[in-house]
């Protein structure tokens, strides 16, 4: 496909891109229904029970039936794994890196029908789902960039003497597991694992069961490209079973998962037991945006409803709080409702659609909570606040887009709701804003609207957020990308204070040895 599509992709108006799509679609509605094993070592397993996945589009849709990895398939994928370790390890990066240009190479000739197959199993809108397969290719190619950059890690030092040779050298740790969530369940189980290989290090990969059909697919791009079968695991299954035989192994020496706040700290406390080892958790967050009496309100709303809505709110960067100063909080309210009732929510496949069905019905209730929650607590619902189920819509898990005032006590302002709902209200003062940005425990992306650059220094100074952005129209606290924004948070958003995609995210997956030869 020529024309290249990121999360801050506006329109998509090119008819061969849609073509392209629509034929993935296609390609991808013909693997439906079938069962699906996991691989240890090269070889396709079964473990014990499937899971059948179905589609929150229509519930009569069977997404496949997915093998259900046990403790002693993932003591074998670590023992295969630790067994190579090494001889990954000793294999010149640019040798690696050449199996992974290969791969992306394969991913960018695969996205069609990788984003029709994420429209289907997940819901997402063709330029989500587009989006979602172009990251991988970018991280490939990103990543390899950025070892070309520092040669391999390998950085020469001074000396204490003529015949002393001093060199730093960044060596892999060994097995690193990643865990890896729903809503992108292509890019964030590939960026982890691109890295982990990358820099030398073995990988056993446990992706979501909602999502687990996408990872399946990245593991059958690396195999293609060439990737040494011990190189590389991948296990389907319950976090409860096969995650937490991960993080309790003693020969994972690193791990990086992508979840809920609950699960990340429980990772974070409990992962580590003998010796120190690096835990990357990106947990979530409850993402807010500030708007200025100064600002542009047609960009501002134009940014906040994106953020708020794109892939139905379930992005950990979600803009689900706003802050606007008093003055102009009724036209901001009135702005954005307006557009809010315009989104066409439906069938993610249809070309027309902006807002697909949330995961699962556990989604749909946690929405219903939330709208009861904002009406006992004195709030108001401005617009959205129903569950669409009926008609065409009646099999699958579809709600409206919210936008919702609610007085300060209500727990829809700290709670991640992972859903098409945000919170607004006023300020008297962007100083005052910032202050109740930052009352959270949260502290992944954060979004800004002003046209006064005092306020926006004030803002980047003070806000606690890993992820900023300022008067971004494409979205207030989302659409993060390889090379143009780094994705990581701060507080309880993040463990390691690094973001995905950056030019330090590599570090974290290799250590130190300090090498001197006399001679």
């Amino acid at each position: 496909m020529a024309v290249r599509i990121t999360y801050a992709t506006m329109t998509a108006d090119n008819e061969e891109l849609h073509a392209a799509y629509e034929t993935g679609v296609e390609t991808a509605r013909s693997w439906l229904g079938q069962d699906h094993l996991f691989y240890v070592n090269g070889k396709a397993r079964s473990g014990e029970g499937w899971h059948e996945e179905r589609s929150p589009i229509d519930s009569n849709l069977v997404i496949g039936r997915f093998a259900q990895g046990t403790p002693e398939d993932v003591d074998d994928a670590v023992a295969a794994a630790r067994e190579f370790a090494q001889e990954w390890a000793d294999t010149p990066w640019p040798d690696r890196a050449a199996i992974l240009k290969r791969a992306a190479d394969i991913t960018d000739e695969r996205t069609p029908e990788l984003a029709g197959l994420l429209s289907l199993e997940v819901g997402k809108n063709r330029l989500e789902a587009l989006g979602d397969a172009a990251e991988v290719a970018d991280f490939f190619r990103y990543y390899i960039k950025q070892m070309k950059e520092h040669d391999g890690y390998v950085k020469a030092l001074g000396r204490l003497s003529p015949n002393e040779d001093n060199a730093s050298v960044l060596r892999p740790y060994g097995v690193w597991a990643v865990i890896s969530p729903f809503n992108f369940p292509f890019a964030l189980a590939a960026g982890p694992t691109i890295a982990a290989l990358l820099t030398g290090n073995v990988v056993v990969l446990k992706p979501s069961n909602a999502g687990g059909f996408a990872a399946l697919k990245f593991y059958e791009i690396m195999r293609d490209a060439g990737l040494p079968a011990a190189a590389f695991h991948v296990i389907t299954g319950a976090g409860a079973v096969v995650g937490k035989a991960l993080i309790r192994h003693p020969d994972v020496a690193g791990i990086t998962f992508t979840g809920s706040y609950e699960v990340g700290m429980e990772i974070y406390h409990n992962f580590a037991t003998r010796v120190p080892k690096p835990v990357i958790c990106e947990m979530g967050g409850k993402n807010p945006s500030i708007v200025s009496d100064k600002a542009d309100l047609d960009v501002a709303t134009d940014g906040i409803w994106r953020a708020a809505f794109g892939f139905q709110g379930q992005k950990c960067s979600a803009n689900s709080r706003v802050y606007v100063e008093r003055s102009v909080f009724d036209e901001f309210v009135d702005k954005l409702s307006q557009k809010a009732d315009k989104l066409v929510v439906g069938d993610p496949l249809d070309r027309n659609t902006y807002m697909g069905p949330v995961i699962d019905q556990a989604a749909v209730t946690r929405f219903k909570e939330a709208v009861q929650e904002v009406k006992r607590s004195g709030g108001r619902i401005i617009s959205g606040g129903e569950v669409l189920d009926q008609g065409d819509l009646a099999t699958g898990n579809f709600v409206q887009p919210t936008v919702a005032v609610a007085p300060e006590d209500s727990w829809v302002w700290q709670k991640e709701l992972f859903l098409p709902f945000v919170v607004v209200g006023p300020v008297d003062s962007i100083e005052e804003g910032i202050d109740k940005a930052n009352n959270t425990e949260f502290g992944l992306t954060a979004g800004f609207f002003s046209n006064d650059n005092d306020e926006i220094d004030e803002f980047f100074r003070r806000i606690e957020a890993g992820v900023t952005y300022v008067n971004r129209r494409a979205g207030s606290t989302t659409g993060a990308w390889p090379d143009i924004q780094s994705f990581g948070g701060w507080k309880g958003s993040g463990t390691s204070g690094t973001g995905g995609g950056g030019p330090y995210y590599l570090r974290q997956y290799l250590r130190e040895q300090s090498r001197t030869v006399v001679s």
